[in-house]
């Protein structure tokens, strides 16, 4: 950043400045929804306790369970980072700000701006803390002292699914004589809209592979 853009900043030392895009989720998901809706897939709603009681049904299962998996598949590498952020109608917002350690953070919405927020890990509440949103406003109106004519604000509180690296993986559950090929795509953490393009790929070259190796084994001479 220039001299003249760190003015705005005094107790910064430093700072950079650069061009990049933001994703709104709600609206990004009802899209990929759509898309789905469109090439031919369906959307079930259903609780599952157990991979096998959807073996009767799918030959290939994709598990993007999240936090589900703790239970689902026994991994106990996965686990919540809490993060509380407000949701504030504040339009004169046009760029985005960020502290150093980027708990700290303003992001402008198509409808709302973000201000963040927390890392809290292991921590499943999902109520909000008032004295935490407290702390973020506070915090935010120091980097952005407009914020204090923000208004409508609200309070949102989500658990990241997080895990020293993100599980993508072809696993083969064997109950019986049964066989049942599971995909796993989860644990990203934060990042999971940086990232859910390439692990989509990967995990789809996976599915590609199972079908393939299904395809075989139906076609294979029985001796």
């Amino acid at each position: 950043m220039t001299e003249k853009e760190m003015k705005k900043f005094p107790q910064h030392k430093f700072g950079q400045a650069f061009t990049t895009f933001k994703c709104d989720c709600q609206p990004y998901l009802l899209w990929l929804k759509k898309r789905l809706k469109e090439n031919g897939g369906h959307v079930h709603a259903r609780k599952i306790e157990d991979m096998w009681e959807l073996h009767s049904d799918y030959d290939i299962i994709v598990n993007c369970s999240g936090l589900g998996s703790r239970k689902l598949m026994h991994d106990r590498e996965i686990y919540p980072i809490r993060g509380q952020v407000l949701k504030v109608h504040a339009p004169w917002i046009r760029h985005f700000i960020r502290d150093g350690d980027g708990l700290t953070y303003i992001y402008p919405g198509i409808r709302d701006v973000t201000l963040g927020g927390t890392r809290q890990k292991d921590d499943w509440n999902l109520s909000p803390d008032p004295n935490t949103s407290k702390g973020i406003l506070s915090r935010c109106c120091a980097l952005e002292p407009s914020l204090r004519a923000a208004q409508d604000i609200k309070v949102r509180v989500g658990l990241r699914p997080t895990r020293s690296a993100v599980r993508l993986q072809k696993e083969v559950l064997v109950r019986g004589g049964a066989k049942l090929p599971v995909i796993h795509n989860y644990g990203h953490g934060g990042g999971g809209f940086s990232v859910h393009q390439g692990t989509a790929r990967e995990a789809t070259q996976l599915i590609k592979e199972c079908v393939a190796e299904l395809e075989m084994s139906r076609h294979k001479p029985k001796l």
